[in-house]
């Protein structure tokens, strides 16, 4: 089942990048599915961030902030940090660009940045350059 799954969140992303958005998000939520009956927490909070994404470049903020809410909490159960890391980034520039709430937007960047400033991770240059262009 966790083949399937995870061939089924492949399968979505394909989807999604050749533009057939709504089969991308009827095989992402196939596999949320399947990822709760198996259990694997890992694969959900995974999907729940690639489904966030597609609802945001569809203008749908709420429902996707809300996606990443819950990846974020999943990815902290299972003590994910490049998960929560990936997920802390996204909120951040979304919470800044579509609600104009600089305060929250910038405390989950920074949050990501530390983060990946721990695990060493090459993003953290990236993401430090997004709070650097945001604090002008």
């Amino acid at each position: 089942m966790q083949g399937k799954a995870a061939t089924l969140h492949q399968l979505a992303m394909i989807y999604a990048n050749q533009g057939e958005i709504d089969q991308a998000i009827a095989l992402y939520q196939q596999s949320i599915e399947i990822e709760e009956k198996i259990g694997n927490v890992q694969g959900k909070a995974a999907t729940l961030h690639c489904l966030a994404c597609i609802y945001a470049d569809q203008g749908k903020i709420d429902q996707a902030i809300a996606l990443f809410q819950q990846s974020l909490e999943l990815n902290e159960k299972i003590g994910n940090v490049q998960g929560k890391a990936a997920t802390l980034s996204m909120m951040g520039q979304m919470v800044i660009v579509h609600q104009q709430d600089y305060q929250q937007g910038l405390a989950y960047l920074e949050q990501s940045f530390a983060i990946l400033q721990r695990l060493r991770s090459p993003d953290a240059a990236t993401v430090q350059e997004i709070i650097a262009r945001i604090r002008g």
